[in-house]
């Protein structure tokens, strides 16, 4: 999981955020701010882990099916 940086420049924000679930958060002392900051950084990782997968599947492929058919290149020297 990402660290968010506390020292990082900070942008305002407006949010929609259900009513409900902002009072429960208030009420536990969440800090709203850094747990959106941390939700948002979730959600541009997975982004960008599914982008990834995306642009590589080709090469990711090609991988797969040249161990499929010669064995996992060095195998002899595994010690695993």
């Amino acid at each position: 999981m990402r660290k968010i940086a506390l020292n990082a420049i900070r942008q305002p924000a407006n949010l929609s955020i259900d009513s409900s679930l902002m009072r429960e958060a208030k009420g536990l002392d969440v800090n709203v701010s850094r747990a959106a900051e941390a939700g948002i950084a979730e959600a541009v990782a997975a982004e960008k882990t599914r982008l990834w997968k995306l642009e590589n599947r080709a090469t990711i492929d090609a991988w797969n099916d040249y161990t499929e058919k010669n064995g996992i290149p060095l195998e002899e020297y595994r010690q695993f």
